[in-house]
């Protein structure tokens, strides 16, 4: 199943009976990229893990998550039903009743890491791509993950969506790096960012790993995000069996989970 439906085209009664678990990408689907949840959001996001399983999956590092996501939210979440899957759902960190524990954690090697930036940085410069007009750093080590970002990892949004809206300049540097790289998973990320981990690690990984964890099909589990077409970083999910729901930004995401809850037993 690779079917993907527009957040408003769903067919939310027959939704709010199959799913058992809500996953969502985060930037620009949850929050504005880099940005805490605004407290319209955060109040849904609270009801909603007390009224089901829910999954947050990101191609952003943990810190992130930490600061977008938990910094923001209250008491009266949910956490015990909160499933957190950074760098693409290469870790996975769950509430064990007084932190949040790391469950697993597919970490590069050092010799990995230095290989991998390499790559990234030269081919980036050899295809123009290496931005002199950055907003921080080109390139970053997330751990299980490396990330290169154009126009740097603290770019604004409006910057980042003009840059490549075609994704023609990532997929050149995609094709490039897993030349030299071939023992390793290179896709484009974000608007302006190329991702590098150890095989297999992308979003359709986060939804087998979640469908056997929790003892639910692929196709129970909903997952909701920005970049949903081929080629997007969030469609792997759908290429896994998940009910994919794509969203145009954190408004859409507001009204989808509006319908849910109208749905979902209190």
């Amino acid at each position: 199943m690779d079917t993907v439906t527009w957040w408003s085209d769903v067919d939310w009664d027959a939704m709010a009976r199959r799913a058992r678990l809500a996953a969502f990408d985060l930037d620009n689907t949850l929050a504005t990229s880099k940005q805490p949840m605004v407290p319209a959001m955060v109040q849904r996001f609270t009801r909603l893990t007390r009224a089901i399983d829910v999954a947050v999956v990101t191609g952003g590092r943990y810190e992130l998550v930490v600061s977008q996501i938990l910094d923001v939210l209250g008491s009266d979440t949910g956490r015990e039903r909160l499933h957190l899957m950074p760098t693409s759902g290469s870790r996975y960190y769950r509430w064990d009743g007084r932190n949040w524990a790391c469950v697993y954690a597919h970490d590069l090697s050092d010799d990995a890491r230095r290989r991998i930036v390499a790559s990234l940085e030269r081919r980036a410069k050899q295809l123009g791509l290496w931005e002199e007009t950055a907003w921080g750093g080109h390139i970053e080590d997330r751990g299980s993950q490396i990330t290169f970002s154009a126009l740097g990892q603290q770019a604004p949004a409006d910057a980042k969506q003009a840059w490549d809206p075609d994704d023609v300049k990532k997929r050149r540097l995609v094709a490039a790096v897993a030349a030299d790289l071939p023992e390793y998973k290179v896709r484009a990320g974000g608007y302006t960012s190329v991702d590098v981990s150890l095989p297999g690690m992308d979003k359709s990984y986060a939804i087998r790993e979640l469908s056997e964890r929790l003892g639910i099909g692929p196709g129970e589990i909903m997952f909701v995000g920005d970049r949903m077409a081929p080629g997007g970083n969030d469609y792997p999910a759908a290429l896994a069996g998940a009910m994919a729901v794509a969203v145009s930004g954190p408004q859409d995401t507001l009204r989808l989970i509006d319908r849910l809850l109208e749905r979902l037993p209190a």
